[in-house]
């Protein structure tokens, strides 16, 4: 099967964009694999798909598989590519759209200088909808919330850490350290990520905080390991740093792909995204029947 497809990065954050707005292409999870892959495929840390409208007052469904081949609930910086591509396509000539992910409604604005800015909702904090189990655990408080310790078996060592948890449409677990270049990001990422207290995986994030406007940021993804970016896990991390009181409303997150600026005005807003959009390149590929 030859198909169609626009590979695009925000922050560097890599994507496979595919256009399903008239014919559904009915991939599999060996597909998205392939099409991931960086050897044999495109490369991409997800594979996004624009499909159309499902209900009235949203424009698109927006469909995010990871570089496994799993099907995820939200990702930020693919968010703000879904929109500068259906733009850019000629798919829609608005500059707010209202998008339905596996993860909520969001809606992505193009700004007139050129980056996209997306409303992602509000965060989740109820432990049994992000979801975390805390059975066995004691949280530490910490400002106006909690962290809570978990154990990482595997290591030389046997180590604990302590992490702040929420979700912005898909499951974060936060950690405070004081060198990102120096986070156990390889070691420590894969073990968050299936640590059992996370029953669908989790996104494992290491934040620097530089000042009260300022943090570097890490994440090791879930099923993508680590990415030069990630949208939700910024959201994540300022969110999180908030709560813990080490951080103002408005943040810059240097990642090791680009900035993003995240604004949270506290509880019961929602959290705001600003960042990059940018086309790579367009091609098209011959998937294998034999997958």
């Amino acid at each position: 099967m030859r198909i169609s497809f626009t590979k695009m990065q925000g922050a560097g954050n890599d994507f496979v964009v595919l256009d399903e707005t008239q014919n559904r292409l009915k991939l599999s999870p060996a597909h998205y694999r392939f099409l991931a892959d960086r050897h044999f495929g495109v490369g991409a840390d997800q594979i996004l798909t624009v499909r159309p409208s499902p209900a009235p007052g949203i424009d698109f469904e927006y469909v995010i598989h990871n570089a496994d081949g799993a099907e995820v609930e939200q990702c930020g910086n693919g968010a703000r590519c879904f929109a500068r591509f259906v733009r850019d396509q000629g798919l829609t000539d608005k500059d707010t759209l209202r998008v339905q992910t596996l993860g909520g409604v969001i809606e992505p604005q193009l700004t007139p200088d050129g980056r996209v800015t997306v409303n992602m909702g509000a965060p989740v904090f109820a432990l049994a909808d992000i979801p975390f189990d805390p059975a066995g655990t004691q949280p530490l408080a910490v400002g106006s919330w909690q962290k809570w310790p978990l154990a990482l078996a595997g290591q030389a060592q046997a180590a604990t850490v302590l992490v702040a948890v929420v979700s912005m449409g898909n499951p974060h677990a936060v950690q405070v350290v004081d060198d990102v270049d120096l986070a156990p990001v390889a070691a420590q990422g894969p073990l968050i990520e299936h640590h059992p207290s996370f029953p669908k995986r989790v996104n494992a994030g290491f934040m620097q905080v530089l000042d009260r406007r300022h943090v570097r940021l890490r994440v090791y993804e879930r099923g993508a390991g680590e990415t030069l970016a990630c949208g939700t896990g910024a959201c994540a991390a300022v969110v999180a740093g908030i709560r813990l009181g080490l951080l103002d409303a408005e943040v810059q997150v240097q990642t090791r792909g680009g900035l993003l600026s995240i604004a949270w005005a506290g509880e019961s807003n929602n959290v705001l995204m600003t960042g990059p959009a940018t086309p790579v390149f367009h091609g098209e590929i011959v998937l294998p029947d034999n997958l």
